[in-house]
């Protein structure tokens, strides 16, 4: 496929996602928690450049020293884009083993890096997990991170950081190119920031990229990343898991509980060093 036809391609592909959200934040007043707790908090954050909302997730029975998962969104959504019946009925299935979530706001289109208008990955590692932490009293040595779409390659991208940081890290129909001149307008600053943040080139240059984390990727048969998430795979010496469906919201809801399973094992006999990130 050609690069214009690609990036054709990528512009509609945001479009429907768009459309999607839409009708996802009609529906959260119709959302079930299944007696989870949500809680909207902020961070004025130093590494953004202002006041930003962070919504937190404790399942049924709450609890002390629970693991973390920090879950990221994708392009065009927002801290809550997530919040849907199928997580809270994903969570109350794992019962006690269930992880708190963090959910934080990371722009409509930063792609969760640190570039001019804001240290994303910073703030994530040193604002947004210590925050959740404090405020959920989680286990600071147990501690994952994945996410959606741009939220996907932003997990891998920050994990990449400081690989000790996590037990497991996820990316659900990650938004990944393999070359700077096929992504989509406004993913990257330019081709310097692309290069800096090219998580591909990072894992076939390093043994062990990520450490001692699980690694999961995922997505659909129809979704236009599926063959530079493969090429990522492939580097990492692993595989994406491949079911039905598009990149959309009906797709990444059908799979909390896979998510949420993978995430909850990886998590369950993790103690990584705790640290400040």
């Amino acid at each position: 496929m050609s690069g214009r036809r690609w990036r054709v391609l990528i512009l509609a592909l945001f479009v429907a996602v768009g459309l999607v959200l839409v009708a996802a934040i009609t529906a959260r007043s119709h959302v079930r928690t299944y007696g989870a707790r949500v809680l909207h908090i902020s961070i004025n954050s130093r590494f953004v450049h202002g006041r930003m909302p962070l919504t937190l997730v404790t399942p049924s029975g709450g609890g002390r020293d629970r693991p973390l998962l920090v879950f990221l969104h994708g392009r065009g959504a927002d801290q809550n884009s997530e919040i849907s019946t199928q997580l809270f009925s994903a969570l109350r299935a794992l019962g006690s083993r269930a992880p708190d979530i963090a959910f934080p706001y990371g722009g409509d289109h930063s792609y969760w890096h640190n570039r001019a208008d804001g240290a994303w990955g910073s703030y994530v590692l040193t604002e947004v997990i210590p925050k959740a932490l404090a405020v959920l009293h989680g286990d600071p040595r147990r501690v994952a991170i994945g996410g959606i779409s741009m939220g996907g390659f932003g997990a891998y991208d920050i994990a990449r950081r400081n690989p000790a940081r996590f037990c497991a890290v996820g990316g659900h129909s990650a938004a990944i190119w393999t070359d700077a001149g096929l992504t989509a307008a406004g993913a990257f600053d330019d081709r310097a920031d692309f290069v800096r943040h090219d998580v591909i080139a990072w894992a076939k240059a390093h043994q062990h990229p990520y450490g001692h984390a699980r690694l999961w990727l995922d997505g659909g048969d129809e979704d236009p990343f599926h063959q530079a998430d493969e090429t990522l795979a492939h580097a990492l010496g692993t595989r994406v898991q491949v079911w039905p469906g598009g990149h959309d919201f009906d797709y990444w809801n059908a799979h909390w509980r896979d998510y949420l399973g993978f995430y909850t094992s990886a998590l369950a006999n993790c103690h990584q060093p705790s640290q400040a990130s």
